[in-house]
């Protein structure tokens, strides 16, 4: 398959030339500058990525160039482009100004292939310290602004180029632009890789990679476990055995009614009740990390257990996409890994099912728009994102059932009351989160000491950014009173206006 191959060197935006490329409908995947794959026939080009480093820092990223020029088009981005003119000999020093937001190209050279279809006075978005003061021989300038000269470059008789801006970002007005010309007409890209593709590319890979292998996967009543189920199941029928384990961190009475949304799909699913092991192995645990571990390591167990009483099943399912592999990944230096993902990362020695990831290529966005081409309900598809973990990370303390009882109710007439006013599909992911705080208040006449819970609405594509969604005053005002009226135990709201970065969407 024809592939673009992003090397991170740390930049926060590295995922968006991802996205902007995937919308282009051309593969491309993110790698470590330091942990990449062969040049194999498939890849078409190569993408340097921005980075928080200079280039002229001891410890700064580096990576041998010759590896890449001349075999394969090269474009760099930001840090990337300094680089690459930095290690030709160019002069790289810091800004006199830091170049950080909104610029126009005062000029272009509109015969760069790079630079085709752009036009004069286009805004593109910088966000660098260092610039190139001067460039090394052979490099050719294709874009300037008014304050930095060297804005962009190619070096001469090869398809190697340099930009100081960061087309991926939508400030860049132009930007997607810039990128179709390098990935279509310099990569000679076909613009073929579509939900429809991937279907059937994927089912006919997995019938090859399994066989007539017995499948065990884990359903969590999401859109990414879901539609992993229903390739697999076109894949290989009834040889797919699903789970639903009720852990004791769901929604309320979400167990029932995704065992419920799973019948007439065909699917051979079993639910089993383990609120017990999970909330044994959560006891007294009130670290994030050691929460996600401890989960991770309950459902391997779940799993282990439930998979033996199957008959020669061989394989473990899961519904890991994109974002969870990146943001398990650590780059040298910058890109420290966010959280860990009790899906991600092989499993361990004891189990001997093999590990099947069909959708770990994707974003959560294109895992919808497959869901879509393969016929999934729309309610299905459009519901939240929730995280693995469940409630374990919304409750920040130690996990009790009378805790989780509390945020259970809380987030059901939150999310009830988005239903109800024409909110749900407005909203990327929302939920409640039980703080570790109690605050004094009045009810009736009487003084009270209870907890605080915090709403967390936000809108977003695929989670990698978001802003916090403007809900209503009065919408807010009619939950927090149902809230407080209604759940024991509480007697304060509050409302999380945070964007993520540089909050995340989870507290925990």
């Amino acid at each position: 398959m024809q592939t673009i191959l992003i090397l991170d060197f740390g930049s926060q935006y590295t995922q968006l030339i991802a996205r902007k490329i995937r919308e282009l409908n051309v593969y491309c995947e993110i790698h470590p500058f330091n942990n990449f794959p062969p040049l194999t026939s498939d890849v078409k080009g190569v993408i340097f990525s921005g980075s928080p480093f200079s280039c002229t820092e001891k410890d700064a990223p580096k990576i041998d160039l010759d590896a890449f020029r001349k075999k394969v088009p090269v474009l760099g981005v930001c840090y990337g482009a300094q680089y690459m003119a930095w290690a030709n000999g160019g002069e790289i020093l810091p800004s006199e100004i830091r170049e950080y937001g909104r610029a126009n190209l005062s000029q272009i050279n509109s015969n760069s292939p790079l630079m085709k279809n752009v036009t004069l006075k286009s805004q593109v978005w910088m966000s660098h310290g260092d610039t190139i003061l001067s460039l090394p021989e052979g490099f050719e300038v294709i874009c300037s602004t008014d304050n930095v000269v060297n804005c962009g470059y190619k070096i001469e008789g090869e398809d190697t180029y340099g930009i100081q801006f960061h087309p991926e970002v939508t400030h860049s007005k132009e930007g997607i632009e810039m990128l179709r010309n390098f990935v279509v007409d310099i990569c000679h890209c076909f613009q073929e890789w579509t939900p429809k593709s991937f279907v059937e590319t994927t089912i006919e890979s997995l019938k090859q990679q399994l066989g007539d292998d017995k499948v065990v996967l884990g359903l969590s009543g999401g859109v990414d476990s879901s539609v992993a189920a229903m390739l697999l199941h076109k894949a290989i029928g009834k040889n797919l055995n699903c789970i639903f384990v009720d852990n004791g961190l769901l929604r309320k009475n979400e167990f029932e009614q995704v065992l419920e949304s799973y019948k007439g799909m065909g699917l051979n699913v079993k639910g089993v009740d383990a609120k017990d092991m999970f909330y044994s192995a959560l006891k007294g645990i009130t670290s994030p990390e050691d929460k996600r571990k401890a989960i991770g390591k309950t459902f391997i167990d779940v799993f282990d257990k439930e998979a033996n009483a199957i008959e020669d099943v061989k394989w473990l399912a899961q519904g890991t996409i994109y974002p969870d592999v990146i943001e398990s990944i650590s780059v040298k230096g910058p890109s420290a890994t966010i959280k860990s993902h009790h899906n991600v990362g092989g499993l361990p020695k004891y189990m001997t099912l093999k590990l099947v990831e069909p959708l770990k290529t994707l974003f959560k966005d294109e895992v919808r728009r497959v869901g879509a081409s393969i016929g999934l309900k729309q309610e299905l598809l459009g519901r939240h994102p929730f995280p693995g973990p469940g409630l374990a990370i919304r409750i920040l303390s130690d996990i009790t059932p009378e805790k989780v009882r509390v945020i259970q109710e809380v987030d059901d007439i939150f999310i009830q009351g988005l239903r109800n006013h024409g909110l749900y599909n407005k909203v990327w992911q929302a939920g409640a989160i039980l703080l570790p705080v109690q605050s004094v208040g009045v009810m009736g006449d009487e003084r009270t000491y209870e907890n605080v819970v915090a709403l967390r609405a936000v809108e977003s594509n695929d989670g990698m950014t978001a802003d916090w969604s403007w809900l209503p005053y009065e919408f807010l005002q009619e939950v927090s009173n149902s809230i407080i009226n209604r759940v024991k135990g509480v007697n304060r709201v509050v409302y999380d206006i945070s964007s993520k970065p540089p909050a995340t969407i989870e507290w925990e």
